[in-house]
């Protein structure tokens, strides 16, 4: 079928051909970027934490008078791990999707952020922290006892870290971070392993590329490494000893208040962290569909008021022997003439940076939705007898 006919016909309809064009633009944009921002949300729901979420648990008490904290930290080590069913019960100041402890800024250089790595989560952990964690070890080694060293500040001075993967390519491209030195001001760290993920307690606030940005920093209990206790148990036992560890608190230390906020497992922090991307993604596939829905709307009336006002040209064609085919195939090629014309247009409104790829999505969806919209419609006009269609006029 030709398609310049099509075209005189819609120019002849400029007005209507425009505002369904500029609809189908505007459904082609929202499309897009909704798609976008509904795939981004969903990558960081589904961020690796490189723990084993299932087994955890975090108990976090505060009030305490810091220069009791290694009594503090003796009593609740030593209460918890009677309750039965705890595996082992360790030191750490934060985990993923929890209260973030220790974020700062660290650079190549001692004293100065002027050839700055970025900032990054420092994770304070006690004997058996990284055991209890399931963290994955990728290069070097593991911490030793002779590792492990008093928190004088918010981390220990000349530390050996581990630091994530993501840390690593971000900070030593193309080279091995092995024994690579970075500093925070003035305190000094030697890279000593690596490990596959370690999510940030908030990676939502650091953007995708920063997400597992963590430095695992062995340190001694006491100091800045107290109140925050991470529990292990079996994943069908855990609900249970974290209940039984919250109870015990008020026996073991009856001068503190327990955090019953932050005091979850795991994957019930995780669940609570990302409950408003959740939100947002639900509420952004209600646009994507209320949005198509209007658009099909849309096109079905447009189509439907050309067939109607078409009839007495649909029986002519139809009766110098114009088959139902041909008049099927006109009204689904002037739909995809107006939606392809909307399409273009619509590109102009898209996120500056939006991948390419989300366009082809978009207009293939569009597409087809209008393919579908305008089906009723031209099968109608393909049923008119072309006697009856003759004699409407």
């Amino acid at each position: 079928m030709q398609v310049r006919p099509i075209l005189a016909a819609l120019r002849r309809h400029r007005l209507a051909t425009l505002l369904i064009a500029m609809e189908i633009a505007l459904a082609c944009a929202v499309l897009c970027n909704a798609c976008f921002l509904v795939v981004q949300r969903w990558k960081l729901i589904q961020i690796n934490s490189g723990v084993d979420e299932s087994a955890l648990a975090v108990l976090a008490v505060n009030g305490f008078d810091p220069s009791q904290a290694a009594d503090l930290n003796a009593r609740m080590l030593t209460g918890l791990r009677t309750i039965p069913g705890m595996q082992s019960v360790t030191l750490i100041n934060q985990v993923p999707f929890g209260t973030q402890a220790g974020a700062a800024g660290v650079s190549h250089d001692p004293g100065s952020f002027k050839n700055t790595i970025g900032v990054v989560d420092f994770v304070l952990g006690g004997p058996g922290t990284y055991q209890a964690l399931g963290l994955k070890l990728v290069e070097g080694r593991l911490p030793q006892a002779d590792d492990y060293r008093p928190a004088t500040n918010f981390a220990p001075p000349d530390a050996q870290v581990l630091v994530s993967r993501a840390l690593a390519d971000h900070a030593w491209p193309g080279e091995s971070p092995l024994g690579k030195d970075f500093w925070c001001d003035k305190l000094h760290f030697r890279v000593m392993g690596v490990v596959d993920h370690l999510a940030r307690a908030h990676p939502h606030d650091w953007g995708t590329q920063a997400t597992e940005w963590t430095v695992f920093t062995p340190t001694l209990p006491g100091g800045s490494l107290a109140g925050t206790y991470l529990l292990r148990a079996d994943p069908h036992d855990l609900p249970r000893v974290l209940h039984n560890a919250r109870d015990a608190v008020a026996k073991i230390a009856p001068d503190v208040v327990l955090d019953q906020e932050n005091s979850q497992t795991v994957s019930d922090l995780r669940t609570t962290y990302f409950e408003s991307d959740r939100i947002m993604i639900n509420l952004l596939l209600g646009v994507i569909v209320t949005l198509l829905g209007v658009t099909a709307l849309g096109i079905v009336g447009l189509a439907s008021f050309w067939v109607q006002q078409r009839r007495r040209q649909i029986g002519i064609r139809r009766a110098i022997g114009a088959t139902r085919g041909d008049i099927l195939r006109y009204f689904q090629i002037e739909n995809f003439l107006i939606v392809s014309g909307g399409i273009v247009l619509g590109q102009h409104y898209e996120l500056p940076r939006l991948p390419v790829h989300y366009l082809p999505i978009g207009a293939l969806t569009l597409w087809g939705l209008g393919q579908l919209a305008v089906l009723g419609p031209a099968l109608r006009a393909a049923a008119v007898p072309p006697v009856v269609a003759t004699r409407s006029v």
